[in-house]
This record gives structure tokens, sequence and C-alpha cells, in this order.
């Protein structure tokens, strides 16, 4: 047996963790953990939310150490979870557990919103300035300094340092080259040194370089996308209380098998419900957090608002709008999976332009993505390593992009997803040791204020 196999083999036992029912049921009960201990933060304070958030995009800044706006710091994390998930992923979730997995969907990103509030919390709390006089946080630091564990740290680290050349890197290359060969006929390797030098430009100016496009290209992309959407929307306006009527039902119910979909039961939905809606915003993974951390503002828990923002804006609000796109349309009942299904639905709702609002979309997002997941991975390794270590992760990061692009290196892909997995699992242990600190914050914001 060679190296390869065993690694695929030992890859497959630890996938089957990390991609299983425990995990996932860890991430789902630390949320409404928090969020019991929060006495519900998110709908309470819904409307302080959002104007903390949106509404305060164009005030001044608030005082405080930092990198980045909040604003900034919420495009640069927004990069790292709007894209093939949203895009891929929602129909991924439908294709294997019908229509009601849109609402086990929603439910896991109800609570991954105090997930992600905590993780930002503790974050900002713990942020620690770097060798070079950066602003540096993440779950790395909350554990070596919030829990006293140097070890759980160094394997969050570790684990993340590693994973991000799958999701960040590799995934969203091969991804990128596709939609540009489905679209433009062109070949994978010319999309994938295109990518290189773009991202190249970008990363090696560092975090305010990569903040400054993000705070441009995700809104951009954002409005590019929901507005294709909704004008499909619009045009099959008389079908959406019927698919929110089958997200619902379906959801306790199952589905019968119809076209080429060939049924999902009551526990299917939940399943792929539950952890599309935990893997496309990443709360519980812990690595938005890292962006998070630079941000300049004058009280952790304010940031943490942002977090919630982030989950609602990319579950509740785009893979929403995804999910009825691809209903509406009928296309789901028609044996495609993944990005074709959205593909398909954009195609049918717009003939003609659909299926390039899609491939244009993967594109950025793709792009977008590979620049906010340098910066995590980077972030990571100098935890690990040291701060002369970030130029070269940065042009290892920048040379694995066209392999990415041709779909090479399958096995170290295939690990790397596993090991954005296993980042959840340190990230955990100190959410759970650390609610008091969260709870303690939290009251004291809300004191002042």
């Amino acid at each position: 047996m060679g190296i390869v196999e065993i690694l695929s083999n030992f890859n497959r036992l630890l996938h089957d963790f990390v991609g299983g029912p425990v995990l996932t049921a860890a991430i789902l009960t630390t949320g409404i953990y928090l969020t019991v201990r929060c006495k519900f933060l998110q709908v309470r304070c819904f409307s302080l939310m959002l104007k903390e958030t949106v509404f305060s995009i164009f005030q001044s800044e608030k005082s405080g150490k930092g990198e980045l706006s909040p604003f900034q710091a919420l495009t640069t994390a927004l990069a790292a979870t709007i894209g093939t998930g949203n895009i891929a992923g929602v129909a991924t979730a439908i294709t294997l557990g019908g229509p009601g997995a849109i609402f086990w969907m929603w439910v896991s990103a109800f609570f991954g919103m105090v997930t992600k509030y905590a993780e930002v919390v503790l974050a900002v709390h713990y942020r620690q300035t770097s060798q070079g006089g950066m602003v540096v946080g993440g779950p790395m630091y909350f554990l070596e300094y919030g829990l006293r564990n140097r070890f759980l740290a160094v394997l969050f680290a570790l684990f993340g340092s590693l994973a991000a050349f799958g999701i960040g890197n590799l995934v969203q290359a091969n991804s990128a080259a596709d939609a540009v060969h489905q679209a433009f006929n062109i070949p994978p390797l010319v999309t994938g040194v295109a990518l290189s030098i773009a991202t190249a430009l970008v990363i090696l100016g560092g975090i305010r370089r990569v903040a400054a496009l993000t705070a441009k290209l995700i809104p951009l992309m954002s409005a590019f996308y929901l507005a294709g959407a909704l004008i499909i929307l619009l045009s099959f306006a008389d079908r959406i209380p019927a698919a929110f009527a089958a997200i619902i039902g379906n959801a306790f119910t199952g589905s019968a098998a119809v076209g080429g979909f060939a049924g999902a039961g009551v526990l299917q939905a939940f399943r792929f419900g539950v952890a599309r809606g935990i893997f496309t915003n990443e709360a519980g993974l812990g690595s938005a957090s890292i962006a998070h951390a630079a941000a300049k503002t004058d009280h952790p828990a304010r940031q943490g608002l942002w977090g919630i923002f982030e989950v609602f804006f990319d579950t509740h609000l785009v893979c929403t709008i995804t999910a009825l796109t691809i209903l509406v349309t009928g296309v789901w009942i028609e044996g495609l999976e993944g990005a074709a299904l959205t593909t398909a639905a954009f195609s049918r709702g717009l003939p003609g332009v659909g299926g390039y609002i899609v491939a244009f979309s993967l594109i950025f997002f793709a792009f977008s993505t590979l620049v906010a997941w340098s910066f995590y991975g980077e972030r990571c390794c100098e935890y690990l390593a040291g701060t002369g270590s970030i130029i070269l992760y940065r042009l290892v990061w920048i040379l694995l992009i066209p392999v990415g692009a041709m779909g090479g290196i399958r096995t170290v892909w295939a690990l790397a997803d596993t090991l954005n997995g296993l980042m959840a699992i340190p990230n955990l242990i100190g959410l759970w040791g650390l609610s008091g600190v969260i709870m303690a914050l939290t009251r004291e914001f809300f004191r002042r204020r």
C-alpha cells in the first residue's frame, strides 16, 4: 500500500467524524447553549445589531487599537464565507435533503449567530500585538491567554494554517477555473495563472490591501448576484408562497420522489440542512474571528454584533435567496447538483444572461475567498513560527493557485477539508471554557449603554 493510499484511508476515517453527526451536533449544541446563556441575544438585540452595523457604516470609527474599520473586518470575514457555499452548497443541501433542508439551515444559522458573536468577542478581548507591530487575534490567542491552554492553541493554528490551502486555495481556484471554462471555454491553467497574479498583487501588500479590496468587492458582487436572483423571484413571484410552504412542510415530513429528485426523509433534511448551515457561515470553526480581531473598536461586544450580522447576511439572506431561486424555477427536480443546479435556475429565470451571472459570481467570490483565507492561514502560521514565516507562506499560497485550478493534488485537497473541520474542536472547547468571560463582557457592554 502506497503512502498516498494510506493517507487517503486515514483521511477518510477522520472525515467521517469531522463531516459526520458528532461534530455537527457539537457545533449546534454550542450555539444553543450560548444562545440560552445570552438570553437569545440575536432576537433581543436585532435592531441594535442593525444600528451598530449596516446603519453605522458611514459614521466615524470607534476608538481602540486595530488595523481595520469594523466594516472592513466584516467584509474580510464575508469574503471567506460568501462564495461556493452560498451558490453550490445550498444547491447540494436541496439535492441531498430536499427543500426541508433549508429550514434546518435557518435553524443552525439562528444559533450560529451567537456562536459567531462569542468567537468575535473573545478574539477582540484577547488580541495581542505581534512582533511586527500588527494587532492579531483569533482562537489561538484566546485559547492561550484566556483558557491558558497552549496545546489547544497550537492545534488550532496548525489545523488552520494547513486547512487554508484546501478550503481557501485549491477548492476556490478549481471552482473559479471550472466556471470560466464552462462559460468562456478558457483553459483552467490560464485562469489559474491569472488568479495567482491577481492574488499576489493583493496579499503581498498585507492586511490593509486585503481589507481595501474586500470592502469594495464583497458589497459590489453581493449586490450583483442578489439583483439577478431578485429579478428572477419577481418574475416567479406567484410561486414564492409555495416554495416557503415546501421548505417548512418538508422539514417535518420529508420530500417525496419527483422528477429527477430521489426523495429525502426528515433525517436527511435535518442532517444536510444543519451541516450546510454550519459550514456555509463557518460559525463554530473560529476562522472569521481572526479578521474581526483586527477591527478598531472600543469594546469586544460591539464588534461581536458585526459577527451576528455576518451570519444573518450570509445564510438567512444570501443562501435563502439562492434556495428560493432554485425552488421557484422548478429545476431542483431535474437531477442536477451543486453549482450546475444554481446555474440552471438562473438560466431558466434569466435566459441568456442568468448563467453568466452565476459564472461571474463564482469567479469573483472565489477570488475574494482566496485573498481572505490567505490572511487566515498566514496569521495561524505567524502564531506558530513568527512574523518571518509570513512571506514564505504567501509565496507558497500564490504558487499553489494554478495547481488547484488544474485540479491537482486531490489527496491534499481532501485532507485540508478534514483539517478545516478539525479546527472546530479546540475552538468549541474555548467557547465552552470561556463562556463566563463572554457573558461578563456582554453584561459590561449593555451596562455602558
